[in-house]
């Protein structure tokens, strides 16, 4: 069984930080990247950063502000400047699936393993 779990989330004045972390751990499950993703009220769910193998991918909403990184167990991501429009609901996601071109883990269906999903709240 494959779990996901975040933490990190609260409240935050704009121009704050954060850190998200997303504990993974699953004895059959052969971690290939894992995301975040993020859902405001009444919005889509959308990507906001990815990481397979070093590699990285953000969203153009939070290039050079948010930092994702792995260390084997756990996925981070460092939330700097954070606006009133990152407020959201953030949510960890593994995949066990090798794609070449690391775009492709922009979307959502790329990922089979979901957390629960962790509060941020950014205050103007």
């Amino acid at each position: 069984q494959v779990q996901l779990v975040e933490s990190g989330g609260g409240s935050v004045q704009a121009g704050g930080s954060l850190r998200l972390s997303c504990a993974v751990s699953g004895r059959t499950f052969t971690r290939v990247a894992t995301g975040w993703f993020r859902q405001a009220p009444g919005k889509e769910r959308e990507f906001v950063a990815g990481v397979r193998s070093g590699e990285t991918v953000y969203s153009d909403s939070v290039k050079g502000r948010f930092t994702i990184s792995d260390d084997g167990s756990t996925v981070y991501l460092q939330m700097n400047s954070l606006e009133p429009e990152d407020t959201a609901v953030y949510y960890c996601a593994a995949s066990s699936l090798f794609y070449p071109v690391l775009q492709y883990y922009r979307a959502s269906r790329t990922y089979g393993y979901w957390g629960q999903g962790t509060q941020v709240t950014v205050s103007s």
